[in-house]
C-alpha cells in the first residue's frame, strides 16, 4: 500500500478542487531507460477496471494494476519548494523529484 502524507493528501485535495471532472489520482510507475524510476501523477474521471484502488482519508487513489506491487510501501510527499516526491524504501536518493501538477 502507497503512504500519503498529509501535505501531499491536502495538495491532490486541492487539485481536484480546481479540477472537479477529475477526482480520482491515479498513479503509475514505469522504468526509465538509465535504471531509474519514473513516477506518474494524473488526475482521471475514474479508475481503470484494472487498477487498484485505495482510500486516504476522503481520497480515491488508483494504481495501475502493473504498477501496484511495485509502489507497496512508497511514501509520497509534498513540500513547498519542490513539488510532489515519492519516497521508494529500496532507493538511495532522497526522493525522486516530480514536475508540479500547477
Amino acid at each position: 500500500m502507497i503512504q500519503i502524507t498529509p501535505e501531499a493528501r491536502k495538495k491532490l485535495n486541492a487539485l481536484i478542487v480546481a479540477h472537479p471532472a477529475d477526482p480520482v489520482v491515479r498513479l503509475t510507475v514505469k522504468n526509465r531507460d538509465d535504471g531509474h524510476l519514473l513516477f506518474r501523477i494524473v488526475l482521471v474521471s475514474s479508475p481503470e477496471e484494472e487498477d487498484e484502488v485505495q482510500d486516504h482519508d476522503g481520497l480515491t487513489v488508483a494504481i495501475e494494476a502493473k504498477s501496484a506491487r511495485r509502489m507497496d510501501g512508497v511514501t509520497l510527499d509534498y513540500q513547498e519548494p519542490g513539488g510532489f516526491k515519492f519516497h521508494h524504501p529500496e532507493s538511495k536518493e532522497p526522493g525522486i523529484r516530480l514536475i508540479p501538477l500547477n
